[in-house]
């Protein structure tokens, strides 16, 4: 769904992309119509003549030739451009076809989804001191059917089903009796709800016209279709050089001539049975440098065997799939997610969908502005039970020390009363709060040592590896350990007792986790410690644990705010502004000490390369931090070629294999649709025959389930034990003498020596043998082969990734394209990294701002449901005691 922002912009529109344009050619469009219950009542429905689209772009009743609304604002939105787009392989099928049953289904299936998104139409509602939204269900829209992609470097055009729907912004309040602007903004933010209804509702008809259907990560496709005429017709950049490489074409001269064989050149004033001679001519050139099972059908092929799923197993899906990673989510999400689900299964229909996820008793419903918000009674209970063993802990303990001792005079006033609270509560439980570069760790090391007077052991765990093995073990605590660990090793939390244990980067821990640390304490009569900041990330995993044991649990809160990492006075205050929450001050400080470079649009990279490399040469720690790694191998690949030509790594390489997690939750894991062949299994427990770390191959995929196979034996992928293995990818990655890599798994090299997930070294030698020497800080060397799987460049990493790292200069890449994963999360975390400066490079200043502005808390249940249950209302409840001793903040909710 895209806006257009003026009338000028949406004529030029109507001209360049909608009519026609220089690749739709002769007669391969239809001409578009004027469609919808606005449209009706306006007497305009028919034809989409340029006439009449330009009238209503002016705001002008076509009929009457006046206003169509009553106000005719000069910066208005004239209307939105809704895009429907048919598979590849659909749009293969069609165009080759002899008849029009697909386009019939297709324009069909449009017409339903747009039914379904006119029902939903709104206005604004704002006479007589009224501020709120009336539904309308009546809109205007122009739908324009084409039957081909715009081609790529003068070539013709694929063949790509797909229609515009562009509708005006315009709709019949029946209660005031006038058409009014549109209410969007919730048919904008449902846009993946209807997608899934038009996908669901395409793949059933094509099921009824005798086609398979197979689902794919983002729609599906039409079975038997090869997959390389589905790329064939993508016009990929790789397009070409991947149809050589899976046939070992590599003589120039021949890949030369398989390019030009396969991609006719553009000739205007071809009709569509031209282009369709063409497009079958390209394909006959690919077959000959392909085999494919020809006898395969792709329409009316055999039956399959019955499917034993309904419609509450979709939403089943949904619950499982969603509520693994977050608490509360919008019902029209997790029903796009039911409805996918059912994508392939005719006998699933989205009415059945919604009539079970309606009645489902386990789904808790509460409507908040215009849109309902879903938790589960399970996730609720969970909740709800993590905050109860907190409080069990309140006033459980004598204090360790009755009046503060002596400390260490380097400390500031912050630490020294956050470590006095440590040492003289009576609580078993008690969260220490900092904010990023306030010295949280050497609060640890100095309560450590009066911890140890009293007598008592702290034991000092974190999330991560590289968090627990990694840093904090290079500040002193050499026995720490991650929190997967103590909880599986019953010896180690045996000792425990009566002792203290310290949860580093507690904010990270999701609610499972947190519970279980919490009963560990319980059961061994340990002190508890949460250190962490809940303005940073939270956990991937559902919960937002330490956030809602600060805000529910009645704990009292060291609150440590004075920042040391920063260096530069301006620097380090605008982190501070960060810290509080205060976006837009920390943007003018930021602004003002020139962090903040508006870099070109089509070269976003460039001068954040050039100032890094200045950075390499200084010998400066650095990193580069981006919100996506879509972006971050961007900058990755554009680095390294800058890297090579300073001399500063090898120009020679190997290609080594990289494995990529597609971090799939335990649901989809649970379901052999969503697996392929080629893919990676690695297992993270023994299971009967199947041994932990073991890497299988998936070699078939059928409704009968997945096969596996290791070199040595086959076996049927255990999909009720998905907790127990990680799929992947298996890609490529160069490796040259100095680059910087990390360790994506928890691992051992050819020696045994162990590697953490997360942990930096440096490439010190690549063998003609595929053999990699790493070598770490500490001079560690450890040896790879080239098949090791579990590396990855280390010059770009997300924020979340970046978390805990320290480094003299940060580089954080926020283009446009990365502002869907952007909030003041991700940009304190970002920006607070560095210790001398930061340098962030966007294209666009105002929207960064804007969209970094966002909180990027996760809802608990808890908070959803807290006006429903007057005994644990945690918003309204008063804090019943505040304690404050100089600048410190010790709050009791």
């Amino acid at each position: 769904m895209i806006p257009s922002k003026s009338s000028r912009h949406a004529k030029t529109y109507f001209s360049d992309a909608l009519e026609k344009t220089d690749y739709y050619l002769d007669n391969q469009e239809l001409p578009g119509r004027l469609v919808g219950r606005l449209a009706d009542r306006l007497g305009v429905t028919g034809p989409a003549t340029k006439d009449i689209f330009f009238a209503l772009c002016e705001n002008i009743n076509p009929r009457t030739g006046l206003p169509l609304t009553s106000r005719t604002k000069g910066n208005r939105t004239v209307g939105y451009d809704i895009n429907f787009h048919c598979p590849k392989s659909v749009s293969v099928v069609h165009t080759l076809s002899d008849d029009n049953h697909i386009l019939i289904a297709f324009e069909q299936s449009v017409r339903e989804t747009m039914q379904d998104i006119e029902a939903d139409a709104k206005t604004r509602v704002r006479k007589r001191g009224a501020c709120e939204d009336r539904d309308t269900n009546e809109l205007l829209y122009a739908s324009f059917t084409h039957q081909t992609a715009r081609p790529v470097d003068g070539h013709l055009p694929d063949p790509h089903l797909h229609t515009h729907c562009f509708v005006f912004n315009a709709t019949w309040d029946e209660a005031e009796q006038q058409i009014k602007a549109g209410q969007f903004r919730d048919i904008n933010r449902d846009m993946p709800y209807y997608q899934a209804r038009f996908h669901k509702t395409l793949s059933d008809k094509l099921t009824d016209l005798g086609y398979g259907i197979r689902r794919t990560n983002q729609s599906f496709e039409i079975e038997n279709v090869p997959q390389v005429a589905i790329d064939l017709f993508s016009k990929r950049t790789s397009e070409i050089g991947q149809i050589a490489k899976d046939k070992g074409i590599t003589d120039a001269r021949a890949l030369g001539e398989l390019g030009a064989k396969t991609r006719a050149k553009k000739q205007k004033g071809l009709s569509m049975d031209e282009l369709k001679l063409t497009w079958r001519n390209q394909l006959r050139e690919l077959a000959k440098h392909y085999s494919h099972d020809g006898t395969k059908p792709v329409r009316y092929g055999p039956k399959k065997g019955p499917d034993q799923s309904v419609d509450a197993d979709c939403v089943d899906f949904a619950i499982r799939h969603s509520f693994e990673r977050v608490s509360v989510m919008q019902d029209r999400r997790l029903l796009a997610i039911a409805y996918r689900q059912g994508i392939g299964q005719r006998h699933i229909s989205l009415q059945g969908i919604g009539d079970c996820f309606n009645h489902d008793g386990r789904i808790i419903r509460i409507t908040e502005q215009y849109k309902t918000l879903c938790t589960t009674e399970a996730v609720l209970a969970e909740e709800r039970q993590m905050v109860e063993l907190a409080r069990k802990g309140q006033n459980r303990f004598l204090p360790l020390y009755n009046a503060a001792p002596s400390f260490d005079p380097k400390l500031n006033d912050q630490q020294a009363a956050a470590i006095e609270h440590l040492l003289t509560t009576t609580h078993q439980v008690t969260i220490v709060r900092g904010a990023a570069g306030t010295g949280k760790t050497t609060i640890m090391m100095e309560a450590d040592k009066h911890f140890t007077a009293a007598g008592k052991k702290m034991f000092v765990v974190a999330p991560t590896a590289q968090a627990s093995r990694g840093v904090l073990a290079a500040e002193g605590f050499a026995d720490a350990q991650t929190v997967a660990k103590l909880l599986q090793d019953k010896e180690l939390q045996k000792k425990l007792h009566n002792q203290i244990l310290w949860v580093d980067e507690a904010g990270l821990l999701g609610i499972a986790d947190t519970s279980a640390l919490l009963t560990i304490a319980h059961q061994q009569d340990c002190r508890l410690i949460f250190g962490g900041d809940t303005r940073q990330h939270s956990s991937v995993v559902r919960g937002d644990a330490l956030r809602i044991l600060d805000m529910a649990a009645v704990l009292r809160t060291a609150e440590v705010t004075k920042i040391h990492r920063q260096k530069n006075v301006d620097y380090r205050a605008a982190v501070e502004d960060l810290s509080k929450g205060d976006i837009h001050g920390s943007f003018i400080k930021l602004t003002s000490i020139g962090a903040i470079k508006e870099v070109d649009p089509l070269k976003p990279n460039d001068q954040l390369i050039e100032d890094y490399l200045k950075a390499v040469k200084k010998r400066k720690s650095t990193l580069i931090v981006s919100p996506t790694h879509a972006q971050g191998k961007a900058v990755t690949e554009q680095v390294r070629i800058e890297l090579k030509a300073a001399g500063l790594i090898g120009k020679k390489e190997i290609k080594a294999r990289k494995l990529e997690n597609l971090n799939l939750t335990e649901a989809q894991k649970s379901d052999w649709r969503n697996f392929a062949e080629g893919q990676q299994i690695q297992f993270s427990q023994n299971l009967p025959k199947i041994k932990r770390g073991s890497l299988w191959l998936v070699k078939e995929v059928t409704h009968c389930g997945v096969t596996i196979s290791n070199h040595e034996q086959e076996a049927y992928l255990p999909l009720l034990k998905a907790d127990c293995y990680d799929v992947y990818k298996e890609t490529e990655i160069g490796l040259a003498k100095g680059d910087t890599v990390r360790i994506t798994r928890n691992a051992f090299d050819k020696s045994n020596r162990r590697m953490d997930n997360g942990q930096m070294l440096t490439v010190s030698k690549v063998a003609k043998n595929g053999n990699v020497v790493l070598i770490s800080k500490s001079k560690t060397t450890y040896m790879l082969d080239k098949d090791f799987g579990h590396l990855d460049h280390a010059y770009c990493t997300t924020s979340h990734s970046s978390q805990g790292k320290t480094v003299d200069e940060v580089f954080i890449s926020q283009p446009t394209s990365t502002f869907t994963a952007t909030d003041a999360k991700q940009f304190y975390v970002s920006v607070s990294r560095g210790k001398d400066a930061a340098h962030i490079y966007t294209d666009d200043c105002a929207a960064l701002l804007e969209h970094a502005a966002q909180l990027g808390n996760r809802q608990s249940a808890i908070e959803l449901v807290s006006h429903q249950y007057q005994d644990i209302d945690y918003r309204q409840q008063q804090h019943k005691e505040v304690y404050k001793k100089d600048n410190l903040k010790l709050t009791e909710h």
